[in-house]
């Protein structure tokens, strides 16, 4: 089976460098800005308080990763599929934020947010229609992250973070059956994601507003289908563009 999907591929490619380009112009433009005289710090003493709250809104891009299982002994529906896709899929997240500061370059940070998901499977078949399951999902995720920041430079800096987050489903339907119910996905209802990034500060006269482009990737099997989809192993992929406002 083919797993490779190149239009997926290209969109997510084509997703990372408009949010690239965006961070370097954004960042040019302080640049610039600096270099035509005064300019007034904002929040002056912002980093003299040991903790810090805000709210988040956030766009992920999202997929499964996914390995194929053993051929069967006599093929099934499953096995004679000749194309299995996971395509990328749009979604929304919000949430708030508390970050709690360790020194001048380091600082714990979690995001607990609320996600809405949906992921979904493409069968190919050679002689029949093709086939789409799906997984739509509300999510609680509850991370736990590092954040390093340079230096600031006026009203602008800016940070790396990596960590791990716990997910959890909470509109959980049972369903068993194969791996499917009516065309929907049977996952487990819990995921543990390796998570780092990049983001950008741009400090305001009465906020901090910052930019976060993160990195997801899921390091448990969430599948729990039967063997006969063709696949063994089901791990979320995700890319998501924050707006953290603080």
């Amino acid at each position: 089976m083919h797993t490779i999907n190149l239009r997926d591929l290209l969109h997510l490619h084509r997703t990372k460098v408009v949010i690239g380009i965006l961070f370097l112009f954004v960042a040019l433009q302080e640049v610039k800005a600096q270099g035509q005289g005064y300019v007034r710090r904002h929040l002056e003493y912002y980093d003299d308080k040991p903790i810090h709250y805000g709210i988040l809104f956030a766009v992920p891009f999202t997929r499964y990763n996914f390995r194929h299982s053993e051929p069967s002994g006599s093929p099934t529906a499953g096995d004679s599929a000749y194309l299995i896709q996971s395509p990328m899929k749009g979604a929304f997240r919000m949430g708030f934020t508390i970050n709690a500061y360790l020194n001048e370059r380091f600082d714990i940070r979690t995001t607990p947010s609320v996600s809405l998901y949906e992921r979904e499977l493409k069968y190919s078949y050679p002689n029949s229609p093709d086939k789409t399951n799906k997984r739509e999902s509300t999510w609680l995720e509850i991370p736990l992250l590092v954040k390093y920041k340079s230096k600031r430079r006026v009203n602008t800096r800016m940070y790396m973070i990596a960590g791990v987050t716990m997910g959890i489903e909470t509109n959980v339907k049972r369903s068993r059956g194969g791996g499917t119910s009516n065309g929907r996905l049977d996952t487990q209802t819990s995921d543990f994601t390796l998570d780092y990034g990049v983001g950008y500060e741009r400090f305001f006269e009465f906020f901090k507003f910052a930019p976060e482009l993160r990195f997801s990737h899921g390091l448990k099997n969430v599948f729990q289908g039967s063997a006969n989809t063709g696949i063994n192993r089901l791990t979320t992929h995700t890319v998501t563009l924050y707006l953290n406002f603080e």
